[in-house]
């Protein structure tokens, strides 16, 4: 007890010792200053403040805190001493207190220090050793805004610039500290102009150069670095962008970053040039005459307010296209404000989006129409009262598809269609479509198989006679070619009879020709061949720059090495073959567009199967971004090196397609296709615009397009130069898609990923106000990807993802519906109303017929739980449509999982809520020109028809006590990896406000959490730190959240599948294809199966760990902090990973993101488990 006593009364001596001493210091050096005594007590007093401070944080706490008369000693010293070495030691003192005090700048200007350090340096310009100090606190002072601008008044930039020169050897580290303080000074705007009216830009040019000539060892790089910085600085206005331009800037730091390449440890300096260059590029309007779509669709009703209504509204005369990117850039600033608490307004920003009134978040499950309005859905719940006494439900084994074909080649398309019905139907209204008949899908199905079997046996002789049979009006002239077409030559699809049907080509034999089409020849017009009786009613159905009936073959080795790849082993649901070429072309015929389009894309007549490899996501070569930007740059340097003709030109009708034979030819006009204009630039490099969004003049993000007439060997750079997202998977491995004709000719009929040198980043063109929401100074952004063609003349298709049509929907429905089992299956299709173009919207019903028709059974079939699930509301998002692709195709199935699913469950799906923005080219909107994702609060009949009746539907449910069990609307997500899920969550919101106290008030049922963690554990793409349960403010009219509160749906999603590929579990480094998404779809209907054993009321008791939802957010990675504040026009939250944009980008959203990165880790491999398992182990 004594020796703890004393210790303590030691501790107590020393801190009273301690500060004794300083105060002490102090006492005695504001006595020396008002004493004429020598300097060497000031000498010797300062050098022991300056060794405390060094040396004990407590003493540079103690001299900063508040009340403290530290500072106004020290600078009364500072300004009375004429002694060198006190001077120097109190500039060391107070530099060190600069770590300890956030606010020293303030407190600087508030004691007069910017003053005195000031009067230092011009008093002792000459002594290098006291002015480096004096520099460094310059350099501090120049962080605060207000100290930068009173600086600049005081002349300390034209003071800086009598310290900064040419080439020299000696104090390059005063240069080095001067050029810092004068980058930090031109960051304000006042001093920026005042450097560009003293002609400072051409003197940092010239100082430059010189030291890059003279700095052959690249010892003085920081030097280099910090003139640089200060160019940087000052052309973050327009007068410092123009007086760079106007000294050959642009020339300059491009021919010295171009010297520095060939030396690594020079890439700052290249880096930093590449971002003066980019920002001092001038800006440029895109090439078009408005920003508008190409395609007009005039509305039945025009919105009062919203972007729609202001494009309605704008004058003719506006030009939309116009360049203001610098209109607003010299603001007068003088009295700049500073920001003191910018870490705290960011924080607050970023939860502002998180809703936190948790009134608004309580689910208020109320109709909203009227009982009556409801009951005009009753008709599309016939499951509901059907009593079954007409239909044979004896058999109850599985009738098996027989399919004789040989599955060789071609054929596995994702797609379906529906007769279209010739009465006319009321647009907005709900439709109900005739149910086929068993006998007539018994004859379908035998046609269809005798077909099959008839065309796997004919060889080409037998084919071509009959087509000569049919066609004997064909002209001499024309003839059958067993190669692809080389000029632009259209080919038409006769209608063929069906015992020659396409649709039974699975494969491509060596020695045959494939019966495509026939060619005929027209003097009319030579790009676009019209014959006969068209396939469309009044208009013909071309297959874009096809082969005619053949192609020459590859090589015998390759073929043999092709067919000997092996086939990975996946996981298919027990269905027949879904793609028929002769149906989908009849399913076409009645697809309405608004250009009304005429042909037919190849890779969706013939159709898409999975390649047979793995394609990995793709690694970024070092400096590529900053590569291609130096080439864009050398656009303005070398301006007559550039061609600068417009190849394709969807906005002029009568444009002249080049007949150069080294010209790449484009097309788009087929369904879903988009590419809106395509200018050469150079011999093998083209930029691409895309088209808007019908009735909207953004949205630039989906491209579909065809290209032919390339030369084998030779690399192409496109450029996609009217993107509007800041950031892109193509930044992070992800790679565009190619569809080659002459290999699918060659049995391998598959997209595949493609392209080298791939990277997107903020280019020169200038986005107006008008396309950018008011706001001034934005610009686009450019995707670019080089491809290497292996064949001549060959006939390629270009697409942002997998491209699912409209049309392959309705006829992949079709197939489903004629080839299930009628007695074990129920399988409904019924329209649920027309879209403002007149395309019927699908809705189908499945699950399994009841045993019998008796009591006990039809009540069991009756009373079984709904799913509701939907897709394709985004265009763009062609990845949800292969999902719902797999989840149709294994509830079809004969899986006895999946006949098990179907007895526990009455799924309705909405498969495509968007049919028109699909069909024309879209990326986000219909054709109302708004997100139809944003309308579920209150959607308008006429309008958002598709929303309203699939909203209408819920509420009946809801209504008549049927509220479904789930809810899932599927997506795609463009900036993130991997499957994940959005729910709802009143607690786990509340609780990422940081506000505790509240969350522990909500009690909560966390069953919304069980289905996703399920998924983690059975899908391999499936990632559960990826989900997310918070509800934003953004998203009060999206589909999970209006479901969630207004319906009263607790397990409501956004199942959201990357565009890119995985980060983790069995598909880690792999871009995701058709397979795994398919996939991702029978794996979300498995989970629905034992979610099923979970929440029965046998197994109702949860285990534990999967109410603590708090443990998951804490490992978990997905930290929101409400992230769709910053991007409120999207279904997803801001970029997440990583990527060095040190040097090669000009974004300052790009940083901030980095920032962010460091929230997001993948989760471990999770490994598949077995049903018996899963109730004990998955749901930790």
């Amino acid at each position: 007890m004594s020796k703890l006593k004393v210790v303590t009364e030691k501790s107590v001596l020393f801190s009273l010792t301690n500060n004794s001493r300083i105060v002490g210091l102090l006492a005695q050096l504001e006595k020396s200053n008002s004493e004429t005594t020598e300097s060497d007590t000031a000498r010797y007093v300062t050098s022991k403040i300056l060794h405390l401070t060094q040396s004990q944080e407590k003493t540079r706490k103690e001299m900063t805190a508040k009340g403290s008369t530290g500072m106004e000693v020290l600078l009364s010293t500072l300004e009375n001493t004429k002694d060198l070495q006190t001077t120097l030691n109190i500039l060391c003192i107070l530099l060190e207190l600069v770590s300890a005090d956030k606010k020293f700048g303030v407190k600087a200007r508030i004691t007069g220090a910017l003053n005195i350090t000031l009067t230092l340096v011009k008093q002792h310009l000459s002594n290098h050793r006291l002015v480096l100090p004096c520099l460094q606190l310059l350099r501090v002072y120049s962080a605060n805004s207000v100290n930068s601008v009173s600086l600049g008044k005081s002349g300390v930039v034209e003071l800086l610039f009598k310290i900064i020169g040419p080439f020299s050897k000696k104090n390059s580290g005063l240069m080095k500290v001067a050029l810092d303080t004068l980058a930090a000074l031109l960051k304000s705007k006042t001093n920026a102009r005042r450097a560009v009216d003293r002609g400072y830009v051409q003197v940092l040019l010239t100082i430059y150069v010189d030291w890059h000539r003279h700095d052959n060892r690249h010892r003085n790089m920081l030097v280099r670095k910090g003139i640089l910085q200060s160019l940087k600085s000052v052309t973050n206005i327009k007068l410092g962008r123009k007086a760079f331009i106007d000294a050959n800037g642009m020339k300059i730091l491009y021919n010295t970053s171009q010297e520095c390449l060939a030396v690594r440890t020079l890439d700052p300096l290249v880096n930093t040039s590449s971002l003066i260059m980019r920002k001092c590029f001038p800006k440029n309007r895109l090439p078009l005459p408005t920003i508008k779509s190409s395609f007009n669709f005039q509305l039945p009703v025009v919105p009062v307010t919203g972007p729609v209504a202001q494009l309605y509204n704008l004058p003719p005369e506006v030009d939309d296209v116009v360049d203001e990117s610098d209109d607003n850039d010299d603001i007068d600033l003088e009295a700049e404000n500073e920001m003191e608490n910018e870490d705290e307004l960011d924080q607050n920003f970023k939860n502002d989006d998180i809703e936190t009134d948790i009134n608004k978040l309580k689910p208020q499950q109320v109709p909203g129409r009227a009982i009556e309005e409801l009951k005009m859905y009753e008709h599309l719940f016939p499951e509901l009262t059907d009593d079954f006494q007409d239909y044979d439900l004896i058999s109850k084994e599985p009738k098996p598809f027989v399919f004789e074909r040989k599955v060789c080649g071609p054929i596995v398309v994702p797609t379906a269609c529906e007769e279209a019905s010739g009465n006319p139907k009321k647009k907005g209204t709900v439709m109900k479509e005739k149910v086929t008949s068993k006998g007539e899908e018994g004859d379908k199905k035998s046609t269809f198989m005798d077909a099959t079997k008839e065309n796997a046996k004919d060889n080409d002789r037998t084919f071509l006679q009959q087509v000569g049979d049919q066609n004997r009006t064909i002209t001499s002239a024309c003839g059958l070619n067993s190669d692809i077409v080389k000029a632009l030559d259209r080919i038409i699809l006769q209608n063929i009879p069906d015992q020659t049907s396409l649709g039974s080509t699975a494969g491509v034999k060596k020695d045959c020709s494939l019966p495509l089409s026939v060619l005929t020849c027209t003097k009319a017009c030579p790009h676009v061949v019209n014959c006969g009786n068209a396939l469309f009613e009044g208009r013909t159905v071309h297959l874009g720059k096809l082969c005619c009936t053949g192609v020459e073959t590859e090589d015998e080795e390759d073929t043999e090495s092709s067919s000997s790849v092996e086939q990975p082993s996946v996981e298919v649901p027990d269905v027949p073959m879904l793609h028929d070429p002769d149906l989908y072309i009849e399913i076409v015929k009645n697809t309405k567009s608004v250009p009304e389009y005429s042909e037919v894309a190849y890779p969706d007549y013939f159709g898409h199967t999975p390649p047979p490899f793995k394609e990995p996501i793709l690694e970024r070569p070092y400096g590529v971004q900053r590569t291609k930007i130096a080439q864009d740059i050398e656009r303005l340097i070398h301006q007559s090196d550039i061609i600068d003709r417009v190849v394709y030109d969807l906005d002029n009708p009568n444009y002249i397609i080049p007949e150069e034979g080294d010209i790449l030819k484009y097309n788009s006009k087929f369904e879903s296709g988009n590419l809106r204009k395509v200018i050469q630039i150079r011999k093998n490099e083209y930029d691409l615009i895309l088209n808007s969004d019908i009735n909207s003049n953004h949205y630039h993000q989906w491209f579909y397009f065809e290209v032919s007439g390339m030369r084998p060997g030779v690399a192409y750079r496109f450029n996609i130069i009217n993107c509007e997202k800041s950031n892109s998977q193509f930044n992070y491995g992800m790679q565009p898609l190619m569809y080659s004709v002459r290999e699918a000719l060659n049995a391998r009929p598959w997209w595949i990923r493609i392209g080298s040198d791939i990277c997107y980043y903020k280019n020169h063109f200038s986005r107006s106000s008008v396309a950018a929401g008011g706001q001034k100074g934005k610009s686009y952004y450019t995707i670019t990807f080089t491809i290497t063609f292996p064949h001549k003349d060959d006939v390629c298709y270009f697409a942002y993802h997998y491209p699912y049509t409209y049309s392959t929907l309705q006829m992949h429905l079709q197939k489903l519906e004629s080839t299930h089992n009628p007695q074990q299956i129920y399988f409904r299709r019924d329209v649920l109303c027309e879209t403002l173009s007149g395309n019927s919207c699908p809705l189908v019903t499945i699950t399994a017929m009841p045993e019998s028709n008796c009591y006990e059974h039809i009540c069991q079939f009756r009373n079984r739980p709904y799913v509701f699930l939907s897709a394709r509301v985004h265009p763009g998002e062609t990845n949800a449509s292969w999902v719902m692709k797999g989840t149709l195709e294994y509830l079809t199935s004969n899986n006895p999982t999946a006949q098990s699913l179907r007895e526990s469950y009455i799924f309705k799906i909405v498969p495509m809520l968007n049919p028109d923005g699909v069909i024309n080219g879209n990326h986000r909107c219909s054709l109302s020109g708004e997100d139809l994702n944003r309308q579920w609060h209150s959607p308008n009949p006429d309008l958002h028809p598709t929303i309203y009746h699939a909203k209408g539907l819920l509420q009946y449910l809801a209504a008549v006590k049927r509220l479904p069990l789930v809810y899932c609307d599927y997506h795609g997500h463009s900036r993130k990896k991997n499957v994940f899920m959005y729910g709802c969550s009143i607690k786990e919101t509340v609780w990422h406000t940081n506000d505790s106290a509240s969350s522990c008030d909500v009690v909560e049922d966390t069953g919304y959490r069980t289905l996703p963690k399920i998924l983690s554990h059975i899908a391999p793409a499936f990632c559960m730190s990826s989900c997310s349960f918070v509800v934003e403010k953004s998203k009060e009219s999206t589909a999970r959240v209006v479901v969630w509160r207004e319906i009263g749906v607790q397990r409501s999603y956004t199942m959201e599948s990357t565009l890119c590929g995985c980060d983790h579990g069995k598909y880690k480094g792999l871009q995701i294809g058709t397979r795994e998404l398919e996939e991702m779809g029978a794996k979300f209907c498995v989970g629905l199966m034992r979610l099923k054993r979970l929440t029965s009321p046998l197994e109702y008791n949860h285990p534990s760990s999967l109410l603590d939802f708090e443990n998951d957010l804490i490992e978990s990675s997905c930290k929101v902090t409400s992230p769709t504040t910053y991007v409120l026009d999207e279904d997803e939250p801001r970029f997440l990973e990583e990527v060095d944009y040190s040097a090669e980008s000009n974004d300052e959203l790009d940083i901030e993101l980095a920032e962010n990165a460091g929230d997001y880790e993948p989760s471990a491999q999770e490994e598949i488990l077995s049903d018996s398992e899963l109730p004990r182990t998955c749901i930790h």
